[in-house]
């Protein structure tokens, strides 16, 4: 179907609309980002806001990709177009399931990553320059960079532990255990994210035990939040701590626990939100939220016309809405990292707003 003639901005942008929703069912709309292939569920409007890939540059990565034949990569995008990849198997070698649920580019072009069956530096000629296998029966889904020659580690274990590595020597520099209020269950579900703050204390996301919780240096509890599911936690520069949710939720409260502001599914009605993963707050007020679908969509064919991450203002007026599952295929979300955001990734607070 072809427009003749020069037409009205207007009447174009309505054409176009027009072309999209007729090939919808047959094929990707690449000029709305939209998703939209046969025998995909929509999740999302036709139109999403924003300029796709090109938004932002990115590091990104998420968890449990199981499709069939399916690797668990890194992607690095910048000016639109996926420039760098990295991929493991979803299986190792021994057979046990692998995850890449967090990932920080370094200033020096490094990544570090965890994949729950360990944590690894790799530089950008792809060679390994630091890694460390869990121990069996322990997983690790939650890594920081301290400097460019340090780590925090989180091991989920019986208890858990929280472990910052010097990636030079390798020697454990610090250890020390965090309350586990469930050892009689598997360690899978007790963190995603534990964050060393500017502080110098750590703030940890208890996942199962539907709180996030502020330690000092000695372990020492000294602030508490109560919430359902917490999946991350970020200091914000204000002194309030951003905090996702297993059930699509977004909080910031201050250290007198009232909240100070909220995103919601109720909020933004006309996005499928599934369970909030990775969330950020952004040098202009914004937050960027991974939406992550595998648990609650059960049919693969099915994440296509989800959305991977949304960016929203404090209005809660979507600005940003990513879902690329085609050329790239990106796969699900847990983990975004802004690289035009100001600051230096591996220095504690620098990228807290």
């Amino acid at each position: 179907m072809k427009i003749h003639g020069i037409v009205p901005a207007r009447v174009a942008l309505s054409a176009l609309v027009v072309i999209c929703l007729i090939t919808a069912r047959n094929s990707y709309c690449a000029d709305t980002n939209s998703v939209t292939t046969t025998n995909v569920v929509s999740y999302a409007p036709a139109l999403l806001p924003g300029n796709g890939l090109a938004q932002h540059p990115f590091v990104y990565t998420g968890e449990w990709d199981h499709r069939a034949n399916r690797d668990q990569t890194i992607f690095v995008v910048r000016a639109g177009k996926v420039v760098w990849t990295y991929s493991i198997p979803i299986n190792n070698t021994n057979g046990t399931l692998q995850e890449l649920g967090d990932a920080t580019m370094l200033s020096n072009g490094n990544i570090v990553f965890c994949r729950k069956v360990g944590a690894s530096e790799i530089t950008p000629d792809k060679k390994i320059v630091w890694n460390m296998d869990a121990p069996k029966g322990t997983e690790i889904h939650s890594i920081q960079p301290l400097g460019t020659d340090r780590v925090l580690i989180i091991e989920n274990a019986k208890p858990a532990k929280l472990m910052i590595i010097n990636t030079v020597t390798g020697q454990t520099e610090k250890e020390m255990d965090l309350p586990t209020p469930h050892p009689d269950k598997s360690p899978h579900l007790q963190f995603r994210r534990v964050r060393l703050t500017k502080e110098g204390t750590y703030l940890a996301a208890h996942l199962d035990d539907n709180k996030v919780a502020e330690y000092d240096a000695d372990g020492k509890a000294i602030w508490s939040f109560t919430t359902p599911g917490p999946w991350d936690a970020v200091r914000l520069k204000n002194g309030n701590t951003l905090i996702s949710s297993y059930h699509n939720t977004v909080l910031e409260v201050n250290k007198q626990g009232e909240t100070v502001w909220q995103l919601s599914a109720k909020d933004i009605p006309e996005y499928k939100c599934f369970i909030f993963q990775e969330v950020n707050r952004l040098d202009n007020g914004n937050t960027v939220i991974c939406n992550w679908c595998p648990a609650d969509i059960k049919d693969t064919n099915k994440w296509p016309g989800s959305v991977q991450v949304l960016e929203v203002t404090p209005e809660k007026k979507v600005v940003w809405a990513l879902s690329e599952w085609k050329n790239p295929d990106l796969g699900p979300a847990s983990s975004i990292q802004l690289l035009d955001e100001p600051g230096t990734p591996e220095n504690p607070g620098d990228l807290q707003r």
